[in-house]
């Protein structure tokens, strides 16, 4: 089973517009975009993919902590595929800090559920990505 969560930013990351305009325009009205100055309105997507089948999407307006990763995302998604596929059942989640949590790699231990080693800042590996620059399109 794949894993990883993404987040989606409604504003844009960077709150900065590159624009070219002609020398002495930059305070013309058509120029100017109005912004708001607060923290910009987010959201974080889980999913997992495996042969065949796929996890419902999971959507919180919060970070993850190793806490919520556990009690929602490994309790009520991935436990769940485990015991459907078997023995033979192989999770890879990405090096995030929540992920590798002692409290995390207990729960693994106690449902006994296998984690693909992998590099840390390889997301090639992972063929969910693509599902998250899709969606991000």
């Amino acid at each position: 089973m794949f894993s990883d969560e993404s987040r989606f930013s409604l504003q844009s990351d960077s709150r900065r517009n590159l624009i070219r305009r002609a020398p002495g325009t930059c305070y013309h009205q058509e120029n100017n975009i109005e912004r708001h100055r607060y923290g910009g309105a987010g959201w974080l997507a889980w999913g997992g993919i495996i042969l065949g089948s796929r996890t419902d999407l999971h959507v919180q307006s919060v970070t993850m902590t190793d806490y919520i990763y556990r009690d929602v995302i490994l309790e009520q998604h991935v436990r769940l595929f485990r015991g459907a596929m078997g023995a033979e059942f192989l999770f890879m989640d990405d090096n995030a800090r929540p992920h590798r949590a002692n409290i995390v790699d207990e729960c693994l231990q106690s449902e006994d559920i296998t984690r693909m080693d992998w590099p840390a800042y390889s997301p090639g590996l992972n063929p969910i990505e693509h599902v998250w620059d899709m969606l991000g399109r």
